[in-house]
């Protein structure tokens, strides 16, 4: 993917990257010890690893390694393939999706710059290749823990709905504009609300837009 001019002003996005770090920074300190029990709890019902990792792409479709805590088992069938998400997905795993504390070790990519707090989310490597020309806007800008996608629906729009509102977010950005964000996404952990797409344990993969 080509580089291209982000349309955030340069000074703006100082104060978004100084931001992004120092409450990252924050929140991990504040949720260290709430880290370490989850580890625990994780290492004591699955075992190693702790953390689930994966590439994801983020500005200009650099691909970086994305953290989070488990939530699934490495569980196979006869044939060793992996058994579905649905059978995998542990009960420990659906309290910390529905809690999203899941999320939190992305406080470290947030740290390192390869993530903003608000931004849209990095999805899987495979997708770049499949977006038209204006749904691969939405890597103009670095990605982020939570979007304006997820606070207006998160798993429960289509895929076309949660690209125009991604691309509307890199069109419409601003500091105020993160700040509702952010708090929207408070409120929408709290109630727990629009965790994950109906039917599905994780989200429907995008298969591209024929």
């Amino acid at each position: 993917m080509n580089n291209h001019q982000s349309p955030i002003p340069k000074f703006s996005r100082l104060i978004k990257s100084v931001l992004d770090r120092v409450v990252a920074l924050i929140v991990l300190l504040i949720c260290c010890p709430i880290m370490l029990i989850v580890a625990l709890v994780i290492y004591m019902r699955m075992g190693s690893p702790i953390f689930f990792t994966q590439e994801r792409p983020g500005q200009d479709g650099r691909i970086f390694t994305i953290y989070k805590f488990r939530t699934m088992t490495n569980e196979q069938d006869e044939e060793g393939k992996l058994l579905s998400d649905e059978q995998r997905l542990t009960v420990f795993g659906q309290f910390l999706r529905k809690t999203s504390l899941d999320e939190v070790p992305q406080m470290w990519n947030v740290l390192k710059g390869d993530m903003s707090l608000i931004g849209p989310r990095p999805l899987l490597v495979q997708y770049l290749e499949r977006y038209n020309s204006e749904q691969a806007r939405r890597h103009e800008v670095l990605p982020g823990i939570t979007g304006w996608a997820q606070v207006n629906g998160r798993c429960d729009i289509d895929w076309p709905d949660k690209f125009k509102l991604d691309v509307w977010y890199v069109d419409n950005w601003s500091l105020w504009l993160d700040l509702k964000i952010l708090f929207l996404t408070i409120g929408q952990v709290l109630r727990q609300k629009d965790i994950s797409q109906e039917g599905h344990v994780t989200g429907e993969e995008f298969l591209g837009n024929s």
